[in-house]
C-alpha cells in the first residue's frame, strides 16, 4: 500500500467520493450528513491522501485543520473491494502523524451513530480516540457520534 498526497483530479478518487456521499445519504438523514464535497476537500484547510497498490485506489482520508492546535479526520473511506485489509487503519496512522507533526493538541472526527458506522468507531477506538461532546461548529444530533484523540 502507498498512501500519498491527493489533489482530488482523478477519475478513481471523483467516484470513491461519489460513492461515498451517496453512501451517507443513504445512511443519514440530510440534516445529520456532515461529508464534504470535492469542492470543500480542496479548500486550504484540508490536506487529502489516497491509498494506492499499483494502479487501484484502496481508500482515502482527509486532515482539516479547525484551528492551529485541534484538526479532525474528514473523508475516510475504503472502497469495497478491499474492506478489512488494513486501508482505513494505514490513512488514518498516516493523519495521526501529520497532526502531531503540525503539534496539534487533539484530533477529533464526527461519524455516524448507526450499526453501519460501528467498524469505524472500532477502529478510531483502537488507535484512541475516545467519545466526547460536538466540537467545532457541530451541534448535538441524535445521529452523530463525536470522538477525539489527545496527541
Amino acid at each position: 500500500m502507498q498512501i500519498r498526497l491527493d489533489d482530488l483530479s482523478g477519475p478513481e478518487i471523483r467516484a470513491l467520493l461519489q460513492a461515498h456521499l451517496r453512501s451517507m445519504h443513504e445512511l443519514s438523514p440530510p440534516g445529520s450528513i456532515h461529508a464534504l464535497d470535492i469542492d470543500k476537500l480542496r479548500q486550504p484547510d484540508v490536506t487529502f491522501w489516497t491509498v494506492w497498490e499499483g494502479t487501484e485506489l484502496l481508500g482515502c482520508g482527509a486532515l482539516r485543520e479547525l484551528s492551529p492546535k485541534h484538526g479532525e479526520v474528514k473523508s475516510m473511506r475504503t472502497s469495497e473491494a478491499h474492506r478489512g485489509r488494513g486501508v482505513a487503519r494505514a490513512v488514518l496512522q498516516r493523519i495521526i502523524e501529520e497532526a502531531r507533526a503540525r503539534t496539534y493538541d487533539r484530533l477529533s472526527l464526527e461519524t455516524g451513530r448507526m450499526k453501519a458506522f460501528e467498524p469505524a468507531q472500532k477502529l478510531y477506538e483502537s488507535l484512541g480516540f475516545t467519545y466526547c461532546a460536538p466540537f467545532g461548529s457541530y451541534l448535538d444530533d441524535p445521529h452523530s457520534v463525536f470522538m477525539t484523540k489527545s496527541l
